[in-house]
């Protein structure tokens, strides 16, 4: 935990504070949240440690029922093996949420509101846990946990200052996945959009479009997703090593931007104004592919009906610049333990039993997509399956060559802000701003939110 016995930390982690705050309010933390209804296995009265006052049940806070909810549900049934009368209360919360629950409690000095277990966004961990350190257990002195199982790129978000503060989950591998049947009947298939860059990839959507009328793209308005998996799959940033912004004068990001407009007035890309509509422009055949963290497989697969029609590739590359890679990282999240939680042992012997020490677990949950960053896993059969629904691609194989060609990049504690602040101008420059002036007024905002 930093040291903030002298008045420059102590407003250094105030402005943090401060930025955790507003930035709870906004709504374009990360997609994949998920909407706010009720998905307990038990009782989910009132979503905190009180809804699960006896000593055999936790209370969970996660969000998308397809992901991460059904991973608990999995979880659940593998210590129950052992542990017969153990239960979940699993509420389902969208991220922004549990970003604004936390903050309040954090803010308020009272952290009994918080659940035994709570899913948090990699990006977001570090900023956390420096700003509430009470509201995180220290998962390191419990020695439950063969940390070095886990991928050390992952393990890292949820490192502070060498101690571990969460069990990594997911990674968020970005793949292509397109609607083969709908590709064939422009005269394309799957391997004409592998290892391609942005520009053959709109050349492609533009004719797909011509000939089905369907775009190749679907992406949440105000949101930076696709701007986020361009720039790291070229190994930028919005920050430097250090943390400082690095927005004016970041050509790849300007790019982005640039492939982004381009997108969008091509008609390549249509923009929808939330979630559920996202997910419907996929499962309701309005698109012919998507773009984002293999996580958004659970999704894809929800529409039965079109088992065999999908198939994964890599991203589009942007061309001439950076590592000029096809793969990057959109999304993954880390369990965290409460710090106020009643019931840590059970808690902490749950996640080392399923999350940190279950095969059987990740097999169950690789068809949602959920790609295992605890090493362990990897060595299945099931990583070798065709997949069906996918054509019968070795999908689980893909997504683990993919997780291993990405690109690091550096998030920053503000990286939040930055990405809210990025969506703004992406928003902007498709209503015709001057990419150069949205680029500064970025840079001012996040410094204005580090107080520089």
């Amino acid at each position: 935990m930093p040291d903030c016995d002298n008045k420059e930390d102590f407003f250094v982690k105030k402005r943090i504070l401060s930025a955790i705050m507003i930035g709870a309010m906004c709504t374009g933390l990360l997609s994949g949240c998920g909407g706010g209804k009720a998905a307990s296995t038990g009782d989910s009265s009132a979503g905190n440690n009180t809804a699960a006052a006896d000593e055999n049940t936790l209370t969970v806070w996660c969000w998308d029922p397809a992901f991460n909810i059904n991973a608990m549900k999995e979880a659940e049934k593998v210590y129950q093996a052992d542990h017969p009368d153990f239960k979940l209360n699993i509420v389902e919360t969208p991220w922004a949420d549990i970003q604004t629950k936390l903050s309040t409690a954090g803010a308020a000095g009272d952290l009994s509101t918080l659940p035994d277990i709570f899913l948090m966004q990699d990006n977001a961990f570090a900023k956390n846990q420096i700003s509430f350190p009470d509201a995180f257990t220290n998962l390191t002195e419990t020695k439950a946990f063969d940390f070095t199982q886990f991928a050390p790129g992952k393990l890292a978000y949820s490192t502070i200052n060498n101690i571990n503060y969460g069990v990594p989950f997911d990674n968020g591998t970005v793949i292509a996945a397109y609607r083969t049947d709908i590709l064939e009947q422009a005269g394309y298939k799957i391997d004409d959009l592998t290892d391609i860059d942005w520009d053959k990839y709109i050349e492609i959507g533009k004719d797909v479009l011509a000939k089905t009328g369907k775009p190749l793209l679907s992406c949440q308005a105000n949101e930076a997703d696709i701007i986020m998996i361009m720039l790291q799959s070229t190994g930028a940033s919005l920050f430097d090593a250090e943390g400082n912004p690095n927005i004016i004068g970041n050509e790849t990001l300007k790019k982005a931007l640039e492939t982004y407009k381009e997108l969008k007035e091509s008609g390549v890309m249509v923009l929808v104004n939330d979630w559920d509509q996202y997910i419907t422009t996929m499962n309701a055949e309005t698109v012919a592919g998507t773009i984002n963290g293999c996580w958004i497989m659970g999704s894809i697969r929800a529409a039965k009906d079109q088992s065999g029609k999908w198939a994964i590739t890599n991203l589009p590359k942007l061309a001439g610049i950076g590592e000029q890679s096809n793969y990057s990282n959109n999304g993954g999240s880390s369990w965290a333990v409460s710090g106020a939680s009643k019931k840590k042992d059970l808690a902490v012997d749950f996640l080392a039993k399923t999350f940190a020490g279950s095969t059987k677990l990740y097999d169950s949950i690789l068809p949602s997509g959920a790609l295992a960053t605890w090493l362990p896993a990897g060595n299945t059969e099931a990583y070798s399956e065709k997949v069906e629904f996918f054509g019968g691609q070795e999908v689980y194989k893909l997504l683990t060559d993919f997780a291993s060609k990405t690109p690091k990049n550096n998030t920053g504690v503000y990286y939040y802000e930055a990405r809210d602040a990025v969506a703004v101008a992406a928003t902007n420059i498709i209503a015709g701003a001057d990419v150069d002036s949205e680029l500064k007024t970025v840079q001012d905002t996040v410094n204005f939110a580090m107080s520089k």
